[in-house]
């Protein structure tokens, strides 16, 4: 546990000013990818959550910008969409955006977190609608296998004024 903690904790140093868990400015991360988190559709929740999944990994910001452009191009903006587009296609997907030093640990990964996304919760919307606290979220989104203090960081920071804000409808 105590080697996984320091690998978070490299990586956000590692990241630095340059990473996606610090605000540009006044801009989100989010809304720096074109995802429209004060909609609250649950299509915009998702795309975030599937970028702070891709994010969470020790890799390059532009390499998982990337990766999550080829995702969303590729129709891949629901948990069940991940789940039926599958392994092969996931890491074809990875590769295109050069994210091959994870690619097969990632396909992995996403496939997991949606699969378990679908089955515990439903949606992101529900996910987000089942706590109450914002400790209680990092709680419930840490329970994913896959999911860490890093991830769940960078999740809570851009979906917090519009979780907060009841503007997410279940």
């Amino acid at each position: 546990m105590t080697a996984l903690l320091n690998a978070h904790r490299k990586q956000a140093r590692r990241l630095g000013s340059s990473g996606p868990h610090k605000l540009r400015g006044r801009r989100s991360y989010s809304r720096k990818l074109g995802i429209d988190l004060a909609s609250g559709r649950e299509e915009e929740l998702f795309k975030w959550f599937l970028a702070c999944l891709l994010f969470g990994k020790p890799i390059q910001t532009e390499i998982a910008e990337q990766a999550y452009r080829e995702l969303i191009g590729a129709g891949l903006t629901s948990a069940d969409a991940v789940a039926r587009a599958g392994w092969d296609k996931l890491v074809i997907l990875l590769d295109r955006a050069h994210y091959v030093r994870y690619d097969f640990s990632t396909a992995t990964k996403l496939l997991e977190v949606c699969q378990e996304l679908s089955r515990r919760h439903g949606t992101v919307t529900k996910l987000l609608f089942s706590a109450h606290t914002t400790s209680e979220l990092s709680r419930k989104l840490q329970e994913f296998k896959h999911i860490g203090p890093v991830t769940t960081r960078i999740f809570l920071r851009d979906i917090r004024p519009f979780w907060h804000g009841k503007s997410v409808r279940p």
